[in-house]
């Protein structure tokens, strides 16, 4: 999992996080990256980030292009 480490991860970056209170479920939640608030390189359940809605989580995978839909898939 690439949220474990912090010099992977950068701001305004596009990443999945579950939150606390979805930790029992999985839930994940999808935003860009406002403040990194873990300060070690390396945590295990994930790098701990504030994303621009101020929502709190833990980072459980980078968004790449790929994961993102198409304008064929929208349409």
């Amino acid at each position: 999992m690439d949220g474990c480490y912090r010099d992977r991860l950068k701001l305004k970056m596009l990443v999945d996080v579950v939150t606390k209170r979805d930790q029992k479920t999985g839930s994940l939640t999808r935003g860009r990256i406002r403040w990194m608030l873990t300060s070690k390189d390396y945590h295990s359940r994930g790098i701990k980030v504030m994303l621009d809605d101020r929502t709190v989580g833990r980072v459980q995978r980078i968004v790449t292009e790929e994961d993102l839909p198409t304008h064929d898939e929208t349409a």
